[in-house]
């Protein structure tokens, strides 16, 4: 007897979702993401490439006074497809002055729901308005993967001031765990972390940095720039909280390179950003418990060896 066709749709996902042993969380500045890049028929293809590598991720430089980008998005990636859809969530126009960006995060709705989200608020006494654009804060859910729940706390910062945005992302940890109870945190995005924005002695000045419960997964030698003439780790994802830590797909983090993955000339590289995307996976809630059973076993039998 022949299968209906959205129960064998259904059974596929099951099928495939098992076979998924971690949810893949990116974070990507896009460059200047506006209305000329998106007329950029090649430039797109690779960005939706991109995206759909992705269970969740960050983009960020979106300069779209109207509101077009993520909608397009959202056609490009979900067409006619019923099995695996994307949602987004997208900030405000953010910015001091006239120029503005926006954050977004899009997600794949089976894996990957929204709990709360907020901006946070840069009015500190004695300590205002430190982020060029402030974080937009969302505390996600995963039923599949190991750790069931966690905060991104997104970060574009502005070059010349990075090292004290950087180091203010703590009070934002701070702020949050207030509002929420919360323990597991990512911190993602071009923080500019590297090059002359934040030369060597200028670490032991971010918080972010020295407290050793922050755990960063991008190190201090990866270049996520495209040109081959910048070699700077501009883009990180750092995390806090044990269970997140150890939820970590081992040697999953690291930078995307698109450009080779999708044989482009620099120039093609180029027209789509000059940033690569940073990436880590999440351990599914099967492989995670996997995991641990394997590990128990080993110790028994370790106790058992030590017995004889």
């Amino acid at each position: 007897m022949a299968l209906h066709p959205r129960l064998a749709s259904l059974l596929l996902f099951v099928l495939v979702l098992r076979s998924t042993l971690a949810l893949r969380l990116c974070s990507f500045n896009v460059r200047s993401f506006g209305e000329s890049k998106k007329e950029n028929s090649n430039a797109m293809d690779v960005i939706v490439k991109v995206i759909k590598r992705c269970d969740l991720i960050l983009l960020m430089e979106i300069k779209d006074s109207n509101n077009k980008i993520c909608p397009m998005l959202m056609e490009k990636l979900n067409g006619n497809s019923r099995s695996v859809t994307y949602n987004y969530e997208i900030s405000s126009r953010l910015g001091r002055n006239t120029y503005k960006e926006q954050y977004a995060f899009l997600y794949k709705e089976k894996l990957v729901s929204v709990k709360e989200k907020y901006l946070y608020h840069d009015y500190q006494d004695g300590d205002k308005d430190v982020f060029s654009r402030e974080p937009f804060v969302v505390w996600f859910q995963s039923p599949y993967t190991a750790v069931k729940d966690f905060v991104i706390v997104p970060l574009h910062t502005t070059p010349e001031t990075s090292v004290k945005e950087i180091d203010e992302l703590v009070d934002v940890y701070v702020d949050v765990k207030r509002r929420w109870k919360v323990e597991n945190f990512i911190f993602m995005g071009d923080f500019n972390a590297g090059c002359s924005y934040v030369p060597k002695k200028a670490w032991q000045n971010i918080r972010l940095r020295t407290d050793p419960k922050f755990v960063w997964l991008i190190g201090d030698q990866e270049d996520t720039t495209v040109k081959k003439t910048t070699n700077c780790a501009y883009d990180r994802i750092v995390l806090r909280g044990q269970e997140i830590v150890s939820s970590v797909v081992p040697k999953s983090n690291g930078v995307f390179d698109f450009q080779t993955a999708y044989d482009l000339t620099e120039e093609e590289a180029l027209d789509v950003s000059d940033h690569f995307p940073v990436e880590f996976k999440l351990q599914s809630s099967r492989a995670f418990s996997n995991r641990k059973k394997s590990i128990g076993l080993k110790r028994r039998r370790k106790g058992n060896r030590s017995k004889i």
